[in-house]
């Protein structure tokens, strides 16, 4: 893997921080940043990609793409869920 690198200048406070986390774990704190980037970036990724589930499944629900109806019930209840969720 080719490694780039990036120049992220930080506020004093969250510099602060980040140092003592990675002192606290007894990592670089290279390596610490590097790993929060990773997993936010892989949950952003799984967000984006329940979020296209659900809008397919809004627009295609009852049509010939809709192919199991069997699970109609669990997708309107996730659906309902996904609503809820959103409105806090």
């Amino acid at each position: 893997m080719s490694t780039k690198k990036l120049n992220l200048p930080l506020p004093g406070d969250l510099h602060r921080a980040v140092f003592a986390e990675a002192r606290d774990r007894g990592v670089p704190a290279t390596r610490l940043v590097r790993s929060i980037l990773k997993e936010w970036l892989d949950e952003r990724a799984r967000a984006r990609e329940a979020e296209e589930l659900r809008r397919f499944a809004r627009e295609h629900a009852g049509t010939e793409l809709d192919l199991i109806p069997e699970l109609e019930s669990a997708a309107a209840a996730e659906l309902a869920r996904t609503a809820r969720d959103e409105a806090r």
